[in-house]
């Protein structure tokens, strides 16, 4: 099993990491609302890894046998290395690279509202929630798990539908 989370859990994080990387320096002409979905694309096709190395463990490490239970087991430890590298890719990018990018986010978010014709109320509430959105994830720790809920809820569902989808008690019967 070790061989196959650290194989298919390193590809899987190194192809989210990677694309998070090639997309920095773009970033400004991408923009957030495209960047968004540029983004969330890239980690659930590096996610689609998860299905690959369970099915890879069922057929290679397994005999072809694969309890809901095992499968679990092999697409969340998959998960977990792949979120742990792109957390820290992202760490990386954003104090190295980006440390600017919490001001780009709190304009872009009060311009938005302002775009969609919000009362003075509604903005000035935004306002107030960027800046206390910026002042919390300059902190680390609050960086780390803001980033790492951002991604595991899908290699979370990648995880249980490859487990329920793969499972197999005994092996196929040949014709």
């Amino acid at each position: 099993m070790k061989k196959t989370v650290l194989t298919f859990g390193l590809i899987s994080g190194g192809i989210s990491a990677l694309m998070l990387m090639i997309t920095i320096p773009f970033a400004d002409r991408i923009g957030f609302d495209k960047g968004e979905i540029l983004g969330y694309t890239s980690i659930v096709l590096s996610a689609l890894l998860i299905f690959f190395g369970v099915r890879s463990y069922r057929d290679n490490a397994n005999g072809g046998r694969l309890t809901f239970a095992r499968g679990f087991a092999v697409g969340i430890l998959i998960t977990l290395l792949a979120n742990v590298l792109y957390v820290a890719t992202w760490e990386i990018a954003y104090f190295k690279f980006m440390p600017d990018f919490t001001d780009k986010y709190a304009a872009y978010s009060i311009a938005k509202a302002k775009a969609s014709g919000a009362s003075e109320d509604v903005i000035e509430k935004k306002t107030r929630e960027a800046e206390q959105f910026k002042q919390t994830y300059n902190n680390p720790a609050v960086n780390v798990a803001m980033t790492f809920m951002e991604v595991f809820p899908i290699g979370l569902g990648v995880t249980l539908l490859s487990a329920a989808i793969l499972r197999r008690k005994s092996l196929p019967v040949p014709a």
